[in-house]
């Protein structure tokens, strides 16, 4: 008697404890469910005339990156943030051989895939405040890219425009059905994790701190489309 006297105080503790859990992770589940909801249906309407705030390059194709640098001299105000790209050095050259402003360019070298250049992308646009962004990527990495870009982005109310880059040859990217079914698979938990959880890059750095003459004593090779090799 005297066992089940001290047991029963704490099982009915543990229960406590249990319950309390529970309630907690259904109320945050609720809440960030709830702000995805006000994200999709309030946020992102405002957000759709809005201008651009922002140009996302999806890395793959230093086409891309040429297209990039285009519209960088079209709309010198606007930030591009380059998702891990062609070499930093490579894309400097870009931009410096078509006389593009980099003020506002950033390189973000941490994604090793697509799901990551949202992953790693999403809390620097957000960082910017950016309630319209301009998706660029090529034809051929569709439509893994903009269902990811829509759920991701579109959840935190972020509007998204897509552009296409003219392709001269065949991206890195290669689009399999079972590597999108796993990516949009992740992306739609990530859409309600993101909610609250903001991961940093630790790559992350404007294009004019990139040192071309530290690089040229090094030595790189550029994609063949760009013709730029040192």
């Amino acid at each position: 008697m005297k066992l089940r006297k001290l047991w029963l105080p704490k099982n009915i503790a543990y229960r406590k404890t249990l319950v309390f859990i529970k309630i907690s992770l259904v109320s945050g589940l609720a809440l960030l469910v709830v702000n995805i909801l006000l994200n999709i249906f309030i946020k992102l309407p405002q957000s759709a005339d809005l201008p651009s705030d922002a140009f996302l390059v999806l890395g793959g194709s230093v086409n891309r990156e040429i297209y990039a640098a285009q519209l960088a001299k079209q709309y010198p105000q606007t930030p591009i943030l380059i998702s891990h790209g062609s070499k930093d050095p490579c894309i400097l050259l870009i931009f410096q051989r078509i006389q593009a402003p980099i003020s506002q360019v950033w390189l973000e070298n941490c994604a090793e895939s697509t799901f990551e250049n949202f992953f790693f992308a999403l809390p620097i646009l957000e960082s910017w405040q950016v309630r319209k962004v301009t998706l660029i990527t090529s034809e051929t990495h569709l439509p893994r890219a903009q269902l990811l870009s829509y759920i991701l982005l579109s959840s935190q109310g972020i509007w998204v425009d897509l552009d296409i880059a003219p392709e001269t040859g065949v991206p890195g990217n290669n689009e399999f059905w079972f590597k999108t079914l796993l990516d949009v698979t992740r992306s739609i938990f990530w859409a309600v994790l993101s909610q609250g959880i903001k991961p940093s890059c630790s790559k992350l750095y404007p294009l004019q701190d990139v040192d071309l003459n530290t690089w040229k004593i090094v030595g790189f090779t550029c994609e063949k489309q760009a013709k730029l090799k040192y």
